[in-house]
């Protein structure tokens, strides 16, 4: 078994991740032994073998919801595919305060409660006009019009990064993937303007709001989507508004969510109006801290409740280093906001779960091993598995993965960890995809971890994909491979 040399997170944090943990494990516990079970055969011979892999065996969300990387500002939508998605900001591991935020990330839903990682759409070197030096790709949002979608994010266009702020807009016929940059739109950013929120209201027309450093404004957009159609107007009546402006309507009222000033930790306030420009009258506060210096949220009604999706900082202990959540929105029957209760469990699924997909599996005894990383037997004499990956340089190396035609792809690393959250680093075909999470599962001999992220397979079997450990303890024991269809 692997030694613990480190452990990974703070001694004020720790019993907070391991709650977290718990109830991340304990839903999965259950499917995860039935995919043992299923796949109890000759190792080698399983490898590359393809096969229906199990659902999570979820019946909440869960708090943080995404907890392979770290994921803030989440911006969600609902689109005409009946699925839900978040656009989130990536907190790059390790930080750098937040100027190496960057690699946006989209997740899709079905039912609230199983969300797949749709990969990487957009990051600082696809953009040609932005910052130099790259990062500072922070909070978006994401719009639908006449069968295109439209990503917006804002980015600096030099080195002087908080005065040369500017709102870029990327594009694609589908809702997450083959984003293409557009440039700025012009008349949009400067000095702290950052957070652009997109609003459709029920007669198309499309409005833009954005701000920071206590100013927010808003206008219409035009029929492009990329070029304003009236002069940017302050939104007048907010108190103590910071940034973060989220804009959405429910039964004729006009609602605007932000981030307050509260030193070292913000809460959400919001302010309602009959008019998508307001003026605003505000309204209070719905969200108190989270634990974070940073809130920002998005409201968003799907098969009929209402949600509010939001983030913390309560698996890393570290305010640049977010996870998102989603917990119950509910109104008064005056229209206003009742204040959030934040939960560990989350929300509860809203229909079926995801059909199982086929994924093929590769057992990890079969990888290139190197740095110190050792193939042992599983105490239960079922399998064997890869430690001593808490090494530093140690790795554990795919060769010759069939990518088939070249395809978005899940890589899913199925494992057992007694220390609080190791992380892996992983490398597919030369590029960086950053450090992956692993919650505990309170011993070495348990296998019920599974972290994963999406990334992009090249065609054939000409795909390499490699672990590099260093960063706790972890003992691995399979990897699955799923191709996303577009």
């Amino acid at each position: 078994m692997s030694k613990v040399l480190q452990k990974s997170d703070s001694a004020q944090n720790a019993d907070e991740i391991k709650d977290i943990a718990a109830v991340n494990t304990t839903d999965q516990v259950e499917s995860s032994q039935d995919l043992t079970n299923q796949l109890e055969v000759d190792p080698v011979k399983t490898t590359g073998l393809e096969i229906e892999a199990v659902s999570s065996g979820k019946t909440t969300s869960m708090n943080p919801v995404i907890t392979s990387i770290y994921t803030a500002d989440p911006s969600a939508h609902v689109w005409e595919d009946g699925k839900i998605y978040i656009y989130a900001s990536h907190d790059m591991d390790p930080p750098r305060g937040c100027d190496l935020m960057d690699r946006y990330h989209v997740f899709s839903s079905e039912d609230m409660v199983n969300w797949v990682d749709e990969g990487e759409i957009l990051s600082s070197e696809d953009v040609e006009w932005g910052r130099p030096e790259g990062g500072f790709m922070w909070a978006p949002d994401c719009a639908y019009k006449d069968g295109t979608y439209y990503f917006y994010y804002p980015h600096p266009s030099g080195s002087d990064w908080n005065g040369t702020w500017k709102v870029g807009v990327a594009t694609s016929k589908k809702p997450a993937s083959d984003f293409v940059d557009q440039g700025y739109i012009d008349g949009l950013g400067g000095f702290s303007m950052i957070d652009p929120c997109v609003f459709m209201d029920d007669d198309g027309q499309v409005y833009m709001y954005y701000g920071g450093g206590s100013k927010c404004q808003g206008a219409k957009l035009g029929d492009d989507m990329m070029s304003l159609a009236t002069e940017l107007q302050d939104m007048v009546g907010l108190e103590d508004f910071h940034e973060a402006t989220w804009v959405f309507k429910r039964n004729g009222i006009y609602y605007l969510t932000y981030a307050d000033n509260k030193g070292g930790a913000n809460q959400m306030r919001y302010a309602i109006s009959d008019n998508p420009l307001g003026p605003w009258t505000y309204k209070g506060i719905f969200l108190e801290p989270t634990g974070c210096d940073t809130t920002h949220g998005s409201v968003v009604e799907y098969k009929d409740q209402w949600y509010l999706f939001y983030h913390n900082q309560a698996l890393s202990g570290q305010g640049n280093l977010r996870t998102v959540c989603i917990d119950h929105l509910y109104f008064n029957e005056d229209g206003t906001i009742k204040m959030v209760e934040q939960t560990r469990k989350g929300v509860e699924a809203v229909g079926n779960p995801p059909a199982p997909k086929k994924v093929m599996k590769y057992e990890a005894e079969e990888c290139v091993l190197g740095g110190g990383a050792t193939v042992a037997d599983k105490k239960d004499g079922s399998g064997k598995v890869v430690n001593n990956l808490h090494i530093q340089d140690s790795f554990c190396q795919l060769n010759n993965v069939d990518g088939k035609e070249g395809t978005r792809a899940t890589i899913r690393i199925y494992y057992a960890t007694a220390d609080a959250v190791p992380k892996l680093r992983l490398t597919v075909n030369d590029t960086d995809y950053s450090l992956l999470n692993a919650l505990t599962t309170w011993g070495w001999e348990e296998y019920t971890g599974c972290t994963y992220l999406t990334v992009l397979l090249n065609p054939g079997e000409t795909n390499t994909i490699k672990l590099t450990g260093g960063n706790g303890g972890i003992n691995l024991d399979y990897i699955t491979i799923e191709p996303l269809s577009d």
